[in-house]
């Protein structure tokens, strides 16, 4: 062990029988009392392992949806919690969530995302080179069979495959310039064909 962890330990060792000490004497004055903040701290405990258990789960159920609007040929994605737009799109017929970012020069997709819309990541090369806010990652030159957001297929779409670590994919300017129009307006994004 080192200096450092034995520290730790003998920290944390005086940090507990302290906490017990304080325990056992608040037990003698009143045991259930003792008993009511016992449970009381659990629960709390509990409710706050769930949460991080479920942190996805709220996360997906808390992102608001996009709206289609194929009689006026549109599409309006509100502005989430986090200053972002998100939107769902069907890649190769699967779900796939992406961020919508204008600063991104193309379709990109994670190798997990890429994965679920059935390409093999593991035949792809890795030749190309992209600068993100993390730094230079290689990605791989790949083409989607299909591409569906509400109402509008594209089919034959160029995209990316990152060998970095992406939480999500993101939706760039490859994929956006086929709308005719792009507008951030009242808390929405609307794309216009």
């Amino acid at each position: 062990m080192s200096e450092f962890e034995i520290g730790n330990l003998a920290y944390l060792s005086v940090l507990g029988v302290a906490v017990v000490l304080w325990f056992v004497s608040d037990l003698r004055q009143s045991f259930g009392k003792t008993v009511q903040q016992a449970l009381a701290w659990g629960l709390i405990f509990l409710g706050v392992i769930a949460a991080v258990g479920m942190w996805e789960d709220i996360r997906t159920a808390a992102r608001p949806a996009h709206s289609v609007f194929a009689d006026q040929g549109r599409i309006e994605i509100p502005v989430s919690a986090d200053g972002h737009y998100y939107l769902t799109a069907e890649v190769n017929g699967t779900e796939i969530n992406f961020v919508v970012d204008t600063g991104a020069t193309d379709l990109v997709l994670s190798q997990e995302d890429a994965t679920r819309a059935g390409l093999n990541t593991d035949t792809l090369r890795f030749l190309g080179r992209a600068m993100t806010a993390n730094g230079e990652v290689r990605t791989a030159i790949v083409r989607l069979d299909e591409v569906q957001v509400g109402d509008y297929t594209d089919e034959d779409i160029a995209a990316r495959v990152t060998q970095g670590d992406m939480d999500i994919s993101l939706l760039g300017m490859s994929y956006l310039n086929r709308y005719e129009q792009i507008t951030i307006t009242k808390g929405k994004l609307v794309l216009t064909r």
